[in-house]
C-alpha cells in the first residue's frame, strides 16, 4: 500500500492516490486530472478506481475527465442520485484494490450523501490503516453542516452521530485523510496540517470536545463564515457530471479592437486578474478585479455572473491560462478570450481607461485624524471585523457590495480596506460599476495599518498558515477559512 497526497492552495483541496503494485484509486480528484495520470505512470500503476466521498460544493471534481481518460470506474454514494455511469455505494459495502479493502461508512452531516472509506491493508493486518473522511472530519475541525440552510440543524445532528458513533469508534491509531486543509470554507477552523489520527482528533479537536448534541448543533449553526455563491452550484454540477475540459473552448487571444468589440456585447463582462496595484493604475472601465495573488478562485466562483461570458485581462498569456484553470476549478467555464498584449496594447490603441486611487496606511490615518469627509468601508468578513477594526468603519463584506452598495452615498469619497488590499480592490471595482466616482483602496489594508502602529496587531493577518477569520469555538479562539 502506498499513499500519495496532492494539495491545491487557495481552495485548500486535498486528494489522494492509493496504490498497490499494479493498480490504484484516486480519491476526490481535482478537475484538471493530468497530475494523477502522470503520477500513476511514474509509479507504474493503472488508475482503476475513482472514489468520491461526497458531492463537493467548493470545487468541480475531475471524475468525468479521469474516467474518460483512464477507463476507471467511479464510485459514489447511492444516495447522491448521480446521473452519470457509476458504482453506487452504501453502508457496509466494500471496494477491493489488490490486497487492500476499503470499507464504506455512511457519514452524513456536511452533506446528506457523505461517505467515508476505511482502508485495510490485508497483507499486513485486518485492522484499519486510515480513513478517507472527505469533509466530515478535518484536522482541528469538522465539516460545516450549513451549506443546505433549510437542513442545517438536521445535518448538524447527523454529523454529530457520524463523528461520535462512527468515525470515533475506529482505533486511535487510524490515520485521518481529509479532503481539505487550512483555507477551506468547508469548515470553520481547519488546521494547516494535512493529516492526523483518530486519537489525536479525539483529544485535541475543539468540536469533538462538545459532547452534548444540542450544544454541538448550536456551535455549527451559528456565527458560521459566509458560504460563497458557487457552493450552491458545484454540488449539482458534480452530481450530473461536469463538462469535460476537452469540451470547453480554448482561450482565444484577442487584439484590442476585437476585445473592445466583444465587450460591447452586454452578455460579456471583463475580468482583470492583475495585481491590485496594476489595476488601480489603469484598467478597463467597469471591469471586475480579482487579484490572482489573492484567493482568486473562491471569489471568482463567489461574485462573477454565471450567465455571462468572460473576457480576461492578465499580465501575459501564460498567466491568463493559469487564471482560466483556476476559474474552471470552481465552475466558471465561460471564458471567451484574453486581451493580447494586456493593458499596454489597450492603452496603445487609445481606448479609455479607469483608475482607483491607492492610499497608504499613513494617508488613511491622516484622513481619520483630520477633517476629511469620507466613508470608510471595511470589506472583510464580519468575524474579522469584530476581531479588530478601525472605529467608525462600516462593515460590508466584499461580496455583499453587489447589492448593498445602495447603502452608501455615491457622491461621497469612499475608502475601502481589507486585510491586504486584494478584497478591497474587488470592492472598488464593484462600486465603480455602480457609478461611484471617488473610490480609494488602502494598500496593505489592516496588515499595513497595524504594522504602522495605529491599531493593535491583527492576529489573522500575521499567521502565514492560518486563515483570515477568527471565531470563538468552545473555550478557545480558533481561526476560520481564508477569505
Amino acid at each position: 500500500m502506498l499513499l500519495k497526497h496532492f494539495f491545491i492552495g487557495k481552495i485548500a483541496h486535498s486528494s489522494y492516490i492509493l496504490a498497490g503494485k499494479k493498480s490504484c484509486a484516486v480519491i476526490d480528484p481535482q478537475r484538471d486530472v493530468d497530475i494523477y495520470i502522470a503520477e500513476a505512470r511514474a509509479m507504474g500503476v493503472d488508475i482503476t478506481h475513482i472514489l468520491q466521498t461526497h458531492l463537493h460544493a467548493d470545487f468541480i471534481s475531475g471524475h468525468m475527465d479521469l474516467a474518460k481518460k483512464t477507463g476507471a470506474k467511479i464510485y459514489v454514494a447511492q444516495s447522491a442520485h448521480c446521473t452519470f455511469d457509476h458504482v453506487p455505494l452504501s453502508e457496509g459495502d466494500t471496494v477491493e484494490l489488490e490486497d487492500m479493502v476499503l470499507k464504506v461508512l455512511e457519514t452524513p452531516g456536511h452533506t446528506p450523501e457523505h461517505l467515508s472509506y476505511v482502508v485495510i491493508d490485508t497483507s499486513r493486518s485486518e485492522s484499519p490503516v486510515g480513513v478517507f473522511v472527505g469533509d466530515t472530519l478535518f484536522v482541528g475541525d469538522v465539516g460545516r453542516p450549513d451549506l443546505f440552510p433549510d437542513m442545517a440543524e438536521e445535518l448538524a445532528g447527523k454529523l454529530y452521530h457520524s463523528l461520535h458513533d462512527t468515525l470515533l469508534k475506529l482505533p486511535d491509531y487510524t490515520e485521518v485523510y481529509p479532503a481539505h486543509g487550512a483555507g477551506s470554507l468547508c469548515g470553520r477552523s481547519v488546521g494547516a496540517k494535512w493529516r492526523s489520527t483518530i486519537g489525536y482528533e479525539r483529544n485535541c479537536n475543539e468540536a469533538l470536545q462538545i459532547h452534548d448534541k444540542a450544544a454541538f448543533i448550536r456551535s455549527l449553526t451559528h456565527d458560521m463564515p459566509p458560504a460563497p455563491d458557487h457552493f450552491s452550484r458545484c454540488s449539482d454540477i458534480n452530481r450530473h457530471g461536469p463538462a469535460r475540459i476537452a469540451e470547453l473552448p480554448s482561450l482565444e487571444e484577442l487584439g484590442p479592437d476585437q476585445f473592445k468589440k466583444y465587450m460591447d456585447d452586454p452578455e460579456k463582462v471583463v475580468l482583470d486578474t492583475r495585481s491590485y496595484h496594476a489595476f488601480a493604475g489603469q484598467h478597463i472601465p467597469r471591469a471586475w478585479h480579482l487579484d490572482l495573488n489573492g484567493n482568486f478562485p473562491t471569489f471568482a466562483g463567489w461574485v462573477l455572473p454565471t450567465d455571462k461570458a468572460i473576457l480576461m485581462v492578465a499580465d501575459d498569456y501564460p498567466t491568463a491560462q493559469e487564471a482560466n484553470t483556476w476559474v474552471r476549478r470552481v465552475g466558471v467555464d465561460r471564458v471567451a478570450g484574453y486581451l493580447d498584449g494586456g493593458m499596454a496594447s489597450w492603452a496603445m490603441a487609445g481606448f479609455r481607461t479607469g483608475r482607483i486611487e491607492l492610499i497608504s496606511a499613513e494617508d488613511l490615518h491622516g484622513m481619520i485624524t483630520g477633517a476629511d469627509d469620507f466613508v470608510l468601508v471595511d470589506v472583510r468578513a464580519p468575524l474579522e471585523y469584530e476581531e479588530n477594526h478601525i472605529e467608525g468603519a462600516i462593515n460590508i463584506p466584499v461580496a455583499d457590495l453587489r447589492t448593498r452598495h445602495t447603502e452608501l452615498n455615491r457622491e461621497k469619497e469612499t475608502v475601502l480596506m481589507c486585510s491586504s488590499g486584494n478584497r478591497s480592490s474587488l470592492g472598488a471595482s464593484i462600486l465603480k460599476q455602480h457609478g461611484f466616482a471617488d473610490v480609494c483602496n488602502v494598500a496593505g489594508g489592516m496588515s499595513g495599518y497595524s504594522a504602522a502602529g495605529y491599531v493593535r496587531e491583527c492576529r489573522a493577518c500575521v499567521n502565514p498558515h492560518g486563515s483570515r477569520v477568527f471565531t470563538l469555538f468552545g473555550d478557545a479562539t480558533k481561526q476560520s477559512a481564508v477569505l
